[in-house]
């Protein structure tokens, strides 16, 4: 038993949590012992200064002698005491240091290791979605090659499917795009009238809805933001694409936008078949899409708009909320700080 604990020692005093903290550990105690020997040195000085009585005194040799001794061990003792208690601080110091050490350590790393799983995530996720169609297309032009009596009906159904796989690559090739640039892009702010956004977003998202016979009904109070234009316009453009993808026919999509003087709700709710409590949380996933209830009508996509989107908010200082349940439709809520 006393092996395989003696092996996760060694296991962690290699691990990148322990150098840093050790690197850690060695500052504190580098400035522990350092003030150590700074106050030590200065304090005996001055035990020394004043270890030797006047010149001046109405004793004879033997008593000054002894005055001297006796003023010599007080001083001994004193530097004594204090070079104990300056050994037990810098014990203590070690102790707490190396607590201290660690926790700083997984601060530190912790975040770097939350962006390297995500990084690490996102990439397996991208190879899986981007080897789906290239698998598909493979698998159409093999089946295709073996038929020694190809007809040009058959060989145009082949190319058409690939043509399908191909802009699907496309389109998530865009997506991932779109996703670095926000995670990279340094925003230029400037006045936004929110009007103006759900308005030119209505108009991208138009025919959409009118392929469906989906109503869509425009309550927008013109409130100011900050922010870049074109970015609050695709974040609302996503928000109404997936409303109108996965609403039923002949329904309804609402918009509004209101303001409480300190921030600027924009909310945009569908008549769909709702989201479950336990899958809210993951909608904004990079890749993630919902089998059951959102996509039982088998709806195309990638699963990275509503990521775009929330990057897009967070960018501008604001949050993405979602209201929803099975049955009773679904409520995305931008909210976002109004210019005073």
């Amino acid at each position: 038993m006393p092996q395989p604990k003696a092996n996760t020692f060694v296991v962690f005093l290699q691990s990148t949590t322990a150098r840093l903290a050790l690197s850690y550990l060695a500052i504190i105690m580098a400035m522990s012992i350092g003030f150590s020997y700074v106050f030590y040195n200065t304090s005996v000085h001055e035990f020394n200064r004043r270890a030797s009585p006047p010149a001046p005194m109405l004793i004879n040799e033997d008593g000054r002698q002894y005055i001297q001794e006796f003023i010599d061990q007080r001083a001994q003792r004193a530097r004594t005491r204090l070079l104990t208690n300056l050994v037990l601080l810098n014990i203590a110091a070690l102790g707490a240091g190396s607590y201290v050490s660690y926790v700083l350590a997984r601060r530190t790393l912790e975040p770097i290791e939350q962006a390297m799983e995500a990084q690490s995530r996102f990439t397996s996720d991208a190879s899986h979605e981007l080897r789906t169609p290239l698998a598909a297309i493979q698998a159409e032009n093999e089946v295709v090659l073996r038929k020694s009596n190809l007809t040009l009906p058959r060989a145009k159904e082949a190319l058409q499917s690939n043509l399908e796989e191909v802009i699907r690559l496309r389109d998530l090739s865009d997506g991932l795009l779109q996703l670095a640039r926000a995670d990279g892009t340094d925003l230029q702010k400037n006045p936004v009238h929110i009007e103006q956004v759900v308005t030119e977003a209505l108009n991208q998202v138009v025919r959409l809805a009118q392929e469906k016979d989906i109503a869509v009904e425009d309550a927008v109070h013109d409130v100011v933001v900050l922010g870049d234009e074109r970015l609050l316009t695709q974040a609302v453009v996503i928000l109404l694409d997936n409303a109108i993808k996965y609403s039923p026919e002949k329904t309804t999509v609402y918009v509004t936008a209101e303001s409480d003087g300190q921030r600027v709700a924009i909310r945009v709710r569908d008549e769909g078949p709702g989201i479950a409590a336990t899958e809210q949380q993951r909608v904004f996933d990079r890749f993630y899409r919902i089998d059951q209830s959102r996509n039982r009508h088998k709806t195309p996509g990638h699963g990275l708009g509503l990521s775009l989107a929330r990057k897009i908010i967070e960018q501008h200082q604001g949050r993405i909320t979602l209201q929803s349940g099975v049955g009773k439709g679904s409520t995305f809520i931008i909210s976002l700080p109004q210019v005073a």
